[in-house]
């Protein structure tokens, strides 16, 4: 038997053009009935704001807002980070690949607001490593680098970048011809992205002035990036991409970080038939990746102690 949980009182106005939407201090509604449905909660309380006069409920602040079948939200998420593709998922629920999509974007999406809000915003009190793995969207000939921070420590995935590279390594004279067709028609990859995306990265999750302990590869746009994130002092040690990846390794969080992506993201495999189609797409199963490995995966499955968030004193207990 299922319970249908109590209602929460309204946060805000969701109108967007109500004063009260994004400062609710002070926001006073009124209770304007109810209406029934089949899916559970069964009964929906509904309100009105006695300043803008708009209508809403309960469920518009739920993440099954709208949803025809939320009961596929739970194993959409977690068939996300089982390495199932979105075919293998409408399969296995039922349904139609495409209501699988729908609620992966919409996994994506909220994902992204939970770790905005949850995200340390005193800045970075752990030293850090940073590298990237590449992917793809659409075709071969839209590589991406996701250039990923973590903590050393923690295993904490402060964020990542989605970098548009262009295509390289051998290729024949037509795919080099086919490459020149589409840089005439798309445009051609910004050659400093890498750069830029990791200078905004670094200031994003350090916003303040503060010295920073930062573990990389050689990579050569990395320190042109710190260079560019004028208020940190950052303190730059190098190790080769060729070094062992074992725990003795001064990157081996993030190497474990990218090993785990390629393990239960199956857009990400290196040879695969589940890439994503839209980089947007890409973007939001990362996110719901960032949220699986911080604040629900154990940090050791070994011992199964704490999560990342956990040890940087985020939560208190693992979610579920």
């Amino acid at each position: 038997m299922t319970t249908t949980p109590a209602p929460q009182a309204p946060p805000f106005c969701p109108n967007p053009r109500c004063p009260f939407h994004a400062a609710p201090h002070g926001w006073r509604y009124q209770r304007d009935g109810h209406h029934c449905r089949l899916a559970p909660p069964h009964r929906v309380q509904r309100y009105r704001c006695c300043h803008c006069r708009r209508r809403f409920s309960d469920q518009t602040f739920r993440t099954t807002y709208w949803l025809k079948r939320p009961e596929l939200l739970l194993p959409v998420f977690h068939g996300l980070l089982s390495c199932s593709c979105l075919r293998q998922l409408a399969r296995a629920q039922e349904c139609s690949p495409q209501t699988v999509l729908l609620h992966a974007n919409r996994l994506g999406r909220h994902c992204q607001l939970f770790h905005e809000l949850l995200r340390p915003r005193g800045g970075i009190t752990e030293s850090v490593a940073m590298d990237g793995f590449f992917s793809f969207e659409y075709s071969q000939y839209h590589p991406t680098s996701y250039n990923v921070l973590v903590g050393r420590k923690s295993y904490f995935l402060y964020g990542f970048t989605a970098t548009e590279l262009r295509r390289s390594g051998s290729m024949t004279r037509a795919q080099k011809a086919y490459r020149r067709e589409n840089e005439a028609r798309l445009g051609r990859p910004d050659p400093r992205a890498t750069e830029k995306d990791c200078a905004e990265l670094l200031a994003i999750a350090a916003p303040e002035p503060q010295a920073l302990e930062l573990h990389t590869d050689e990579h050569q746009d990395y320190p042109r990036a710190i260079a560019r994130v004028a208020h940190l002092e950052v303190t730059h040690h190098t190790v080769s991409s060729r070094a062992a990846r074992t725990t003795s390794n001064p990157i081996f969080s993030v190497n474990l970080n990218d090993m785990v992506t390629r393990h239960s993201d199956a857009s990400h495999k290196r040879e695969t038939i589940a890439f994503a189609k839209r980089r947007q797409m890409s973007i939001w199963r990362m996110a719901v990746f960032l949220v699986w490995r911080n604040y629900m995966k154990w940090a050791s499955e070994r011992r199964h102690q704490d999560t990342p968030a956990m040890r940087l004193g985020i939560t208190e207990h693992r979610f579920t």
